[in-house]
């Protein structure tokens, strides 16, 4: 996520004002822990999660997960952002299909208009349904503590229960909130939950994802956070198959490797999309000759394509509001017109090739439906809605991956 949200890897206030289904918080009863309960898939992100931060000794809950259940590395989708990874996680399709193309885009049919991560407008998100407006269709309740997309009504539906985004919910209290819905009665008790988390992000965009006091903190943390909800899953005596994902890893970058635009073409003569990671680049009054001759040449530490040019691995460039121009910069370097403030020694980022290492997801599945295999053959992100889908009974739309990485290590 963005850089200016440091205070989240340490807030602890609870969100002042919530949507009118989400939960109350109340204390747990014997009455409920003595209850024979159906399992519950809760899908979790560790935003920015890379999979060697599970071999640093430091994830005793996250380890022992993976010990009973299975663990993969993950190929994220491109670009290896945020939000259009996260849409791909729950609608199975690539983001060329699903339309969330880049956490800032453009869109022809709505000219001037810019889809930021804070849009909840449903044209940009409707293009491809989420498991979990499926699964409300088909009669199984759903409920999101946090989740990009989440928040926006689509198709005249929603989660049962969801809660607005807000960095200042401690990932303490959102723990809380999604064990108070697996309190309720079975009636009201959802059987598909959503639980983000995005402080180990936060900290590999500021320290870098190499080993560090103040990066294993925050991975210490949403550790314990894990520990935490399977301990009071397990005191309710609610069954849960937990699906643990990243959305991309990270990458070192530092304020000595950063590509400066100007040097390229004058910053008035074309429209800049988005930059950081990759450069997304329009031109201005259509002159596309202009940007053409400026960017679509070799470049030292950068490639740009023409929309239809970008390279297949990407499997990125079909949709409309991919930009025109696209400009990867090799991993580690960052694209800008300006060096940002913030950006004064060693951090991280993404955005990158999704197949370069440090690039890769993390996985990690565990439950009674989940067979423990160990450690599993690398595969695709999109292979995760197929496998959510399956464990919560609902029947998949048509997507871009399938069950069969999960084949061995599902229980008949």
């Amino acid at each position: 996520m963005i850089r200016n949200i440091l205070q989240a890897v340490v807030a602890c206030a609870l969100l002042a004002g919530c949507a009118a289904s989400q939960a109350t918080l109340t204390p747990a009863t014997a009455e409920t822990a003595r209850e024979t309960r159906e399992p519950v898939t809760i899908l979790i992100s560790i935003d920015g999660f890379r999979p060697d931060y599970l071999e640093r000794g430091i994830t005793p809950n996250l380890s022992a997960l993976a010990a009973s259940g299975v663990y993969a590395d993950m190929r994220p989708s491109f670009p290896t952002k945020t939000f259009p990874n996260h849409w791909t996680l729950v609608t199975g399709k690539t983001p060329d299909n699903h339309g969330i193309v880049g956490n800032s885009m453009e869109d022809i049919a709505r000219p001037g208009e810019r889809f930021t991560m804070s849009n909840k407008d449903p044209f940009w998100w409707d293009i491809a349904e989420p498991i979990w407006t499926t699964a409300e269709k088909q009669g199984v309740r759903t409920a999101t503590m946090f989740w990009p997309g989440s928040e926006v009504e689509l198709d005249g539906t929603r989660p049962s229960d969801w809660w607005p985004f807000s960095q200042e919910l401690s990932n303490d209290r959102r723990v809380i909130a999604v064990i108070d819905w697996m309190r309720r009665p079975a009636a009201t008790r959802p059987k598909l939950v959503t639980l983000y988390f995005d402080t180990v992000d936060t900290a590999g965009h500021f320290y870098g994802p190499a080993p560090s006091e103040k990066l294993h903190a925050a991975i210490r943390a949403i550790d314990q956070n894990i520990g935490s909800l399977t301990r009071q899953l397990d005191a309710l005596g609610q069954p849960a198959n937990l699906v643990i994902t990243s959305d991309h890893g990270m990458a070192e970058t530092s304020p000595e490797r950063v590509i400066y635009l100007d040097k390229t073409l004058p910053r008035d003569q074309y429209r800049l999309v988005v930059d950081g990671n990759y450069a997304g680049i329009e031109p201005l009054a259509d002159d596309m000759a202009t940007i053409n001759a400026a960017f679509l040449k070799p470049h030292d530490n950068m490639e740009c394509w023409a929309r239809e040019d970008i390279p297949a691995r990407l499997k990125y460039g079909k949709n409309s509001r991919v930009p025109s121009i696209i400009c990867l910069p090799t991993t580690g370097w960052v694209v800008y017109q300006d060096k940002p403030e913030w950006m004064t020694g060693i951090g991280g980022g993404h955005g990158y090739d999704h197949l370069h290492p440090d690039m890769i997801a993390f996985f990690l599945a565990s439950g009674p439906d989940i067979v423990g295999r160990g450690k599993i053959e690398t595969f695709d992100n999109v292979d995760i809605y197929s496998l959510v889908a399956h464990l919560t009974d609902v029947k998949p739309n048509a997507s871009d991956g399938n069950l069969s990485p999960f084949e061995q290590v599902l229980r008949p």
